[in-house]
């Protein structure tokens, strides 16, 4: 890709812009931010940095949208950070103001472009920005599987003492507390999940998971995860920009996929140039099924508030 432009020169977004660099998804990477100065000075630290990280993207920061036009995707991570004892639906309004507005100049920008959405509460923020743009749902996502997935990867190889590459597992649902880790796509090195922990242990880490992003905010109390979030977004990037055709949990626009329609949703979407591929259904158990709904449910209740 020739340009990915960041919005949001914050800890997820300046994260994010640094690992698009790192990678050479593209040749130039903008950082975009409405407070002056801020953008355009993380983006020169990182551009000073590529001598010594081997990178050759450009790294150019502005507070004007002008720079990001012509981008071939965005990563959209402008919005409010929870604070302990905030939920993310708290942040609704406000966020939603705010990436309104981003959709607006995207759309103006780079009406051809794809865009992966980090801003919280997620689900909804991707309704917004696709809304707003008009865009198809094959270019519009929301980053929210990949991070609870590797969050659930990350606690069970704390548990089993192995590696994070030998874990496989899988989340869907609202990218908040009603999200669905299944158990039954989860496995270590081809081992189910189930033969290695006991039924106890597995919901305890089910129940760290979603409650993963509060984890966080509550030992930084000034702010939220941003490491992983932004990994998890550029790891979606990366699936696009190199037409990896990868099968990621990412929130998507369902049009009666697992009988759901109208809303983002996590569900296993393969991903590559162009963005949303196809969306993949797996058999639910029913109490699955009954979670996802209930999940769904969630979603819709805080759309209607927005409305």
């Amino acid at each position: 890709m020739k340009k990915i432009t960041v919005v949001g020169a914050g800890n997820v977004g300046a994260s994010a812009a640094y690992r698009v660099a790192q990678l050479e998804l593209a040749r130039e990477v903008v950082l975009v931010d409405i407070a002056e100065g801020i953008p355009e000075g993380k983006a020169l630290d990182q551009w000073e940095s590529a001598p010594v990280e081997g990178y050759d993207t450009r790294v150019v920061g502005s507070s004007s949208y002008d720079l990001a036009e012509n981008s071939d995707l965005f990563i959209v991570t402008a919005g409010l950070a929870r604070k302990p004892g905030m939920s993310r639906d708290d942040l609704l309004k406000t966020n939603a103001g705010i990436v309104e507005s981003v959709s607006r100049e995207i759309a103006r920008v780079a009406p051809d472009s794809i865009i992966i959405v980090v801003s919280n509460p997620l689900d909804v923020m991707s309704y917004v920005a696709m809304k707003t743009t008009g865009f198809p749902r094959e270019r519009v996502l929301g980053m929210a599987g990949v991070l609870d997935t590797a969050r659930f990867r990350s606690f069970i190889a704390l548990e089993l003492d192995c590696s994070v590459e030998d874990i496989q597992a899988l989340v869907l649902g609202g990218h908040g507390d009603t999200m669905v880790p299944l158990v039954n796509y989860t496995s270590v090195s081809g081992i189910p999940l189930t033969q290695l922990l006991s039924q106890d242990r597995i919901d305890a880490l089910i129940d760290r998971t979603r409650n993963g992003g509060a984890e966080i905010v509550g030992y930084l109390k000034t702010g939220s995860a941003y490491y992983a979030p932004a990994t998890a977004a550029v790891q979606m990037a990366e699936a696009i920009c190199r037409h990896k055709r990868r099968i990621l949990p990412c929130a998507a626009y369902l049009q009666g996929e697992y009988g759901q329609e109208g809303i983002f949703l996590g569900v296993p979407c393969r991903i590559g140039e162009g963005g949303l591929m196809d969306i993949i259904e797996v058999e639910l158990t029913d109490e699955e099924q009954a979670q996802l709904e209930k999940s769904a449910e969630a979603v819709r209740s805080t759309i209607a508030k927005l409305d």
